[in-house]
């Protein structure tokens, strides 16, 4: 296994630029992709198995049902390169699903956690004939990493659990050119993205009755205030799912109780936050089956396939680099 790894101290002044710009905006927010801490991505995977979160289920259902079609549509493969891999059981179910005797893959993980990383890596290298590469980074600069390696044969990137929905529309089309412009002619891209269901399913799915999507969101400030020598009470602030139709996103936020200052040392932030307001920790924006396949054609890739789970409300898209 390689593995390319941020440097430590860059990552924390990256982590505390970031807290003070977007803690100075109106209104008040943190970037998620700041979650993923080790305790973070351990919240996270219970999530994921929560009744109430169905994505992670529709999508593995659709692995496992399409797997060897969607490999098939991509003669000539020997690279997989794999956009946020998590826990890797959803790259697991792909390759067990859908490959057909011995070839090599070459299998290169890119993900901003290191405990995900880890755990990726040594659930994937259990597969026979496969190589497993980790790059510790943000996903453009990881996945241009990866794409740099030497290849003999077809890639397909993979950018799955529906992480294209923690950007709004035009980032996401920013992201998608991002992929392609890392891709070679002939690669594939296969997403994940949730779709658009019932407000009250979306909502106990971003509110849980177990509450443990309000211990992921409050570890965010759990975060800050270790690395960055924070003094958030995290006791003082309310977990809050919202479903915008407007914007086709559920939003979550963390909502003060009562006025309080907050200071972060590394960060050079010291504010007051009033009684109900709020801190905008994620938007998780939801498609229709149409939507992404547009934001897939105008970023430079022409669509394979679609496979719908309905009673999940989940699609997978495979397209190829036009």
């Amino acid at each position: 296994m390689i593995t390319r790894a941020a440097d430590k101290e860059s990552a924390t002044a990256r982590l505390a630029s970031d807290v003070q710009y977007y803690l100075s905006q109106q209104p008040r927010q943190l970037p998620s992709r700041y979650f993923y801490d080790e305790l973070g991505s351990a919240l996270f995977d219970a999530i994921c198995r929560l009744p109430w979160y169905g994505v992670t289920r529709a999508e593995l259902g659709l692995l496992a049902r399409h797997g060897r079609e969607v490999l098939a549509r991509v003669p000539g493969l020997t690279t997989i390169v794999e956009l946020g891999p998590g826990n890797g059981e959803k790259l697991f179910a792909l390759v067990e699903a859908g490959r057909a005797g011995s070839s090599h893959l070459d299998l290169r993980l890119v993900d901003i956690s290191a405990s995900a990383l880890a755990l990726s890596s040594h659930a994937l290298s259990s597969l026979g004939h496969v190589s497993v590469s980790t790059y510790e980074a943000e996903y453009e600069p990881g996945l241009a990493a990866a794409s740099a390696e030497t290849r003999s044969g077809r890639a397909l990137a993979l950018f799955l659990g529906s992480n294209i929905g923690n950007f709004d529309r035009p980032g996401a089309g920013a992201f998608l050119r991002a992929i392609r412009a890392s891709l070679m002619l002939g690669d594939m891209l296969l997403v994940g993205a949730d779709l658009v269901k019932p407000e009250r399913d979306l909502l106990l799915a971003y509110d849980d009755p177990l509450q443990v999507t309000a211990a992921f969101n409050r570890n965010l400030l759990v975060r800050i205030n270790r690395e960055l020598g924070g003094d958030f009470d995290v006791d003082r602030f309310a977990h809050r799912a919202v479903w915008s139709a407007e914007h086709s996103r559920v939003e979550m936020h963390l909502v003060s109780r009562g006025r309080q200052r907050i200071s972060v040392d590394l960060a050079n932030v010291d504010f007051v936050i009033e009684d109900g307001e709020s801190i905008w920790t994620e938007s998780s924006y939801k498609y229709t089956p149409a939507e992404i396949g547009l934001a897939l054609e105008q970023a430079g890739f022409k669509l394979v396939e679609q496979w719908i789970d309905g009673p999940g409300g989940f699609a997978l898209t495979l397209v190829e680099t036009a």
